[in-house]
């Protein structure tokens, strides 16, 4: 009976600790999921890496990750807006050009602050399910780094800087990952 009771208390132990080692059955969402819905988007590989490193889109359904998305998206829109802000501060040469620069350099930040601001909209129309609005402020943010872009396209002797084309194009594709996955919601 001993030996019974050893067994038991063996076994019980085993599949508790099997259990808390897998993820747990009542989790909306999962890698499968992940990558099914990351399979919707134009950059599924963006969308994959930038979903992996949320520890919290394992347990996120397909809104949750469309919530992690914009939130990625507002803290890139954010990064931008203070590299921008940070250029501002760099010593320059008191001539035109530079003072130019300086206004598209102000107007560009305040854009990526806009774009921020849409993506925070977009955050209330996810939670309200109103995927529509959602969308369209998604599409807005993407949108105001054009405008910086233009900016650079009217001052012909202004150059536009690689760093800011990079940070423009990633931002643009983390938008459109989450245009993918608001599609993917079915709305």
């Amino acid at each position: 009976m001993a030996k019974f009771r050893y067994f038991l208390v063996l076994l019980i132990s085993i599949s508790f600790t099997h259990f808390f080692h897998q993820p747990f059955p009542f989790v909306n969402g999962d890698a499968d999921l992940i990558q099914r819905t990351c399979k919707t988007t134009k950059y599924y590989d963006l969308c994959l890496s930038s979903l992996k490193s949320d520890s919290t889109s394992l347990i996120a359904d397909t809104k949750g990750l469309a919530v992690i998305m914009v939130k990625i998206g507002m803290a890139n829109a954010t990064s931008t807006n203070s590299y921008l802000s940070s250029q501002l501060t760099q010593p320059k040469n008191a001539n035109n050009k530079d003072a130019v620069m300086k206004m598209v350099l102000k107007d560009c930040a305040l854009k990526y602050s806009y774009a921020g601001d849409a993506l925070k909209s977009s955050l209330q129309n996810l939670e309200d399910e109103s995927y529509d609005y959602a969308y369209m402020n998604v599409m807005a943010a993407a949108d105001y780094p054009n405008a910086c872009h233009n900016a650079f396209k009217q001052n012909p002797k202004l150059v536009y800087p690689k760093e800011l084309a990079l940070r423009e194009d990633s931002f643009k594709h983390i938008c459109d990952v989450v245009l993918g996955i608001i599609d993917a919601l079915g709305w």
